[in-house]
């Protein structure tokens, strides 16, 4: 992870529900629930490292009792706008330790921001030191480095007020295959009331890994570790893949 956090977990955090709605994760958070409550029926409580904006939290609440916790403070007054009621923390995910564990530990794309291998295993021993045994975590990196390829993605929305709009170009490419990273760059355009559009340049540099590297990191971190599939609608089968791993 950058220690640099990148203009959108910052300074344009307030922006961040024009380009990622959360109603839009309604179907994905569906799909974590269900391998969760797959893996262990009986999950009740969930720990969500790297929670963002808390767009997934919005849906994954109605179904476990949520802490969340979140490197930007700025993504967590984000969160707090539509889940209120949930307990946040700042902190990042190599380092936390909250003292307590869970039925069940989520980490969303948030992972993706581990950039080196000890950077993985230091988030995946976070998960292992707050999941009870017999418990759970589910990690949903964007992509393995089996499953990469350069994309090009566009988007964005008005507000409801018609206040404010956003318009983004989001351009992923590796430069290096031989190393642990790769570039997404992105364009946003954006628009407050009648002012002229301005334009902002945003560079997140992220982690991409094995498939083998993240099962040999969750046995390492005390997991049984297997693969699923991420079924969506809207996601080209096989791009995506899910480390589910049970607390021996």
């Amino acid at each position: 992870m950058t220690e640099e956090l990148p203009h959108l977990y910052t300074d344009l955090a307030d922006w961040w529900t024009l380009l990622s709605a959360p109603e839009d994760y309604e179907e994905e958070a569906g799909i974590y629930e269900r391998a969760i409550h797959a893996a262990l029926p009986q999950a009740r409580t969930l720990l969500e490292l790297g929670s963002g904006g808390g767009n997934n939290a919005s849906h994954l609440k109605q179904h476990f009792e949520v802490t969340l916790v979140e490197l930007s403070p700025r993504m967590i007054e984000m969160s707090k706008k539509i889940n209120p009621e949930l307990p946040h923390m700042q902190g990042d995910m190599r380092t936390v330790r909250l003292n307590r564990t869970f039925d069940a530990v989520f980490v969303h794309d948030a992972v993706m921001y581990m950039t080196s291998e000890d950077d993985l295993r230091k988030a995946i021993q976070t998960a292992a030191v707050h999941t009870r045994p017999g418990g759970v975590c589910l990690f949903v990196p964007d992509m393995v480095r089996e499953t990469f390829r350069p994309q090009t993605i566009h988007g964005g929305e008005d507000d409801k007020e018609g206040r404010r709009a956003l318009r983004y170009l989001e351009w992923s490419y590796d430069p290096d295959p031989s190393d642990t990273t790769f570039i997404t760059d992105f364009v946003y355009l954006l628009r407050t009331g009648q002012q002229e559009v301005r334009c902002v340049h945003d560079r997140h540099i992220t982690g991409i890994f094995p498939r083998a590297t993240w099962l040999r990191l969750f046995e390492e971190a005390g997991f049984e570790p297997e693969v699923l599939a991420f079924d969506h609608s809207e996601v080209e089968p096989g791009q995506t893949e899910m480390f589910l791993g049970r607390k021996k």
